[in-house]
């Protein structure tokens, strides 16, 4: 029977931090700009708070790590995206009757609502308290698009707003209900396409940030990969 080490020689952690630093020293690099220009007040705000010292590594920003970008550039030239295993998901939603709309969120609180309160947690984490009120107005910022997929009902089933912060876009919320019917993926799918369509893509618009992989459970971080999001460490600027 082998003797188990004492706890100051484990090195389990030391080496899990070793490996981890080693993966974000790989990481390729993406510079994001913010520009106040788009919105002084809110611009500012992000860039704070995606700035501000990580909540459990205090040494590095909150969203500097392993965020989860698509290079649109990349995708400029013509290339087929999405890759084949999303794109079957896109199809599927399609064929069941489920498209893209530009959104006024005014228009669908209580499906937004009911969208919210569809389940108690996600990626294993219970759900904010905040999605359990029901708004009675929303604001829309000038900055931002709302985005909603909607059935062959016309009843929205997903929704997300989608802020332009200088030379990348970034998801704010993202949420639909929890089905087989590739919602999600339509979703993100047809905003890149509809990004790349509008042809600011390399006049500013390089980038599309959805959170960081780091801290997401796996489910999540395969749903972003299959979409094309790959882990970034990212130098901001403020101007």
């Amino acid at each position: 029977m082998i003797a188990k080490l004492p706890r100051f020689l484990d090195f389990t952690p030391v080496t899990r931090g070793c490996r981890l630093a080693l993966d974000v020293v790989r990481l390729p690099v993406a510079t994001l700009r913010f520009d106040t220009r788009y919105h002084p007040e809110d611009v500012r705000n992000t860039h704070r708070l995606f700035t501000r010292p990580h909540p459990r590594y205090k040494i590095i920003g909150h969203k500097q790590f392993g965020v989860a970008l698509i290079d649109l550039r990349q995708l400029a030239a013509p290339a087929s995206y999405p890759a084949p295993g999303a794109a079957s998901y896109v199809a599927r939603a399609r064929k069941r009757g489920y498209r893209l709309v530009q959104i006024d969120r005014n228009d669908h609180i209580d499906a937004i609502h009911a969208i919210n309160t569809s389940m108690p947690s996600r990626q294993g984490r219970t759900m904010d308290a905040r999605y359990q009120e029901k708004a009675q107005c929303y604001e829309a910022l000038c900055h931002y698009r709302y985005f909603g997929v909607v059935d062959k009902r016309e009843q929205l089933v997903a929704y997300c707003n989608m802020g332009r912060f200088g030379n990348f876009s970034a998801f704010a919320q993202l949420l639909g209900y929890r089905n087989n019917d590739g919602v999600m993926h339509l979703l993100i799918a047809d905003i890149v396409n509809l990004l790349l369509a509008e042809g600011r893509v390399g006049n500013g618009a390089d980038y599309l940030m959805y959170d960081t992989f780091f801290g997401a459970q796996p489910g999540l971080r395969q749903f972003k990969t299959l979409l094309g999001f790959a882990p970034y460490r990212v130098r901001y600027t403020l101007q």
